[in-house]
C-alpha cells in the first residue's frame, strides 16, 4: 500500500512540476518575443517618405513616436498579462495605467464568474465612454463589487472622451491607482477550516480577503482580457505597415512571428492557470494518504517498537510535505515565495531592455565597425600588431586575408 501510495503522490508532484515548468518556459518566450518584436521595430522600420504637406522631419518625427508607442505596448502586454494571472482586472496599477491610457476598448465580450454565479447581467458605463470618462476599470484587488458588462465603446467616443475631460480628473484617477505590486495580506479565512468555507462561499458569489481568497479569484474569468486587447493593436500595426508598403515582406514575417510567440504564451499561461488538478483526484490522496499515515503505527508497531513513534511522523512528513509542495506549484503566478518573480520579468528584464534598446538611434556600421579601437580585428593574439580599420583599408583586402591565415 505504501509502495502504490508513493507511486501515485509522485505522480502528483511531477504534473505540478510540469505546471511549473511550463509557466516558466512561457514566460522566457515572452521575453525573447519582446525582444524581437522591439529589436525589429526600432532597426527596421524605415521612416516613410516626405510628401507635399509632411516635411522629411516630420516624417522622421512622426515614425519615432509610432515605434516607441509599439515597444510601450509590448512592456504594456508583459506588464497586463502579470495582472491577469493574478487575477487584478482593470488598468488602473501604476505600471500599466501610463502605458495604455490613451487607447480606446475593444467590443470584445466580458463577463466575470460572479455574475454567471448569481444570474445577472447588469450592463455598465464602458470606462471609456463619455458618461464614465473620469473613472477607470475597477480591478479584482479593490473593495468595490466587480459588474462586467458587453462593452461596446466606439473609438469616436473614446476621442471625444479624451477631449472632453479635464486636467484635474485625470490627476484624480491617477492618484487613485493601486501599486504594481499588491499583495494579499493574510487573513482568518486563510486558516483551516475557514479556507473551506471561502471556495464554497466564492463560487456562490461571495468576496472575500485574504491569500486564500486571492489564489480561487486568480482562476476566476476577469472582465477584460487586456493582454489580447494589446494584441490587437500591435496586429494593427503590422497591418498599417503592409498596408503604406513601408516594410519587406521578410520583416512582416518576423514581426508576425513575434506576435503569435507573444499570444501563444498567452494561451499557455491562460490554460495553466484555469485547469486545476481535478478536485475528486486531489481530495481522494489527501483522505487515503490520512488513512494510511494513521494505520501506519498499527502495522510497525511489532516490529519497530517505541521507533514506530518517530518513523510514523517522518513518514507522514515526507508524504504530506510532497502533496502540499504539489499543491504550492501547481499555480505560480501569484505572491508566495515558491512563485514566479513576474516583477523581476516585467520590471528588471523586458522594462530595461526595451529602454536600452530604445535608448539611441540604430548605429551606423561606418561609425563603429571603422573606429580606431578596433585595432585587433585580423590579429590572432591580443600581443599582435596593432591595425586600425583605415590601415587596413589602405593595405587591401590581400593583407586582410593574409593575415587571417597566419597561425597564432
Amino acid at each position: 500500500m505504501g509502495t502504490v501510495l508513493g507511486f501515485v503522490i509522485s505522480y502528483r508532484t511531477t504534473s505540478s512540476f510540469e505546471r511549473y515548468n511550463e509557466g516558466r518556459r512561457l514566460w522566457s518566450q515572452v521575453i525573447l518575443a519582446s525582444r524581437t518584436f522591439a529589436r525589429t521595430v526600432w532597426f527596421h522600420i524605415p521612416d516613410q517618405p516626405s510628401t507635399e504637406t509632411v516635411t522629411a522631419a516630420q516624417m522622421t518625427a512622426r515614425s519615432m513616436i509610432e515605434r516607441k508607442s509599439v515597444i510601450n505596448l509590448l512592456e504594456a502586454f508583459a506588464i497586463s498579462l502579470k495582472h491577469y494571472l493574478r487575477g487584478e482586472d482593470g488598468t488602473c496599477y501604476q505600471d500599466l495605467y501610463y502605458l495604455v491610457k490613451f487607447l480606446p476598448t475593444y467590443a470584445l465580450p466580458s463577463f466575470s464568474a460572479i455574475d454567471v454565479a448569481n444570474g445577472s447581467s447588469a450592463e455598465v458605463p464602458s470606462p471609456s465612454s463619455p458618461q464614465n470618462s473620469s473613472s477607470l476599470p475597477v480591478p479584482a484587488s479593490s473593495p468595490i463589487p466587480r459588474k462586467t458588462s458587453f462593452l461596446i465603446p466606439t473609438h469616436e467616443k473614446t476621442r471625444n472622451a479624451s477631449r472632453e475631460k479635464l486636467p484635474s480628473s485625470s490627476r484624480r484617477e491617477e492618484s487613485s491607482l493601486l501599486p504594481a505590486y499588491n499583495p494579499p495580506k493574510y487573513h482568518l479565512f486563510d486558516l483551516f477550516p475557514f479556507s473551506l468555507f471561502v471556495t464554497y462561499a466564492m463560487k456562490r458569489g461571495r468576496e472575500f480577503k485574504g491569500k486564500t481568497a486571492a489564489r480561487l479569484r486568480a482562476k476566476l474569468p476577469v472582465s477584460h482580457n487586456i493582454p489580447l486587447e494589446i494584441s490587437l493593436y500591435l496586429s494593427s500595426y503590422i497591418a498599417a505597415l503592409q498596408n503604406r508598403k513601408q516594410v519587406d515582406p521578410q520583416t512582416i514575417s518576423t514581426l508576425l512571428s513575434s506576435l503569435n510567440q507573444l499570444v501563444d504564451a498567452l494561451t499557455g499561461l491562460e490554460r495553466i492557470l484555469t485547469t486545476p488538478i481535478p478536485f475528486s483526484y486531489s481530495i481522494h490522496l489527501w483522505l487515503v494518504t490520512l488513512i494510511y499515515c494513521f494505520a501506519l503505527p498499527f502495522q510497525i508497531w511489532s516490529t519497530l517498537g517505541w521507533v514506530t513513534i518517530p518513523a510514523t511522523i517522518i513518514v507522514s512528513f515526507a508524504f504530506f510535505g510532497f502533496l502540499v509542495a504539489g499543491e504550492e506549484i501547481e499555480n505560480p503566478f501569484g505572491y508566495d515565495k515558491n512563485d514566479f518573480n513576474l516583477d523581476h520579468f516585467t520590471g528588471d528584464i523586458i522594462k530595461n531592455e526595451l529602454r536600452v534598446i530604445t535608448s539611441a538611434t540604430p548605429p551606423d556600421p561606418l561609425r563603429w565597425a571603422f573606429a580606431a579601437e578596433n585595432d585587433l580585428l585580423f590579429s590572432n593574439s591580443i600581443d599582435g600588431e596593432r591595425i586600425t580599420p583605415t590601415e587596413w583599408m589602405q593595405r587591401g583586402h590581400v593583407a586582410m586575408q593574409k593575415a587571417l591565415s597566419e597561425a597564432p
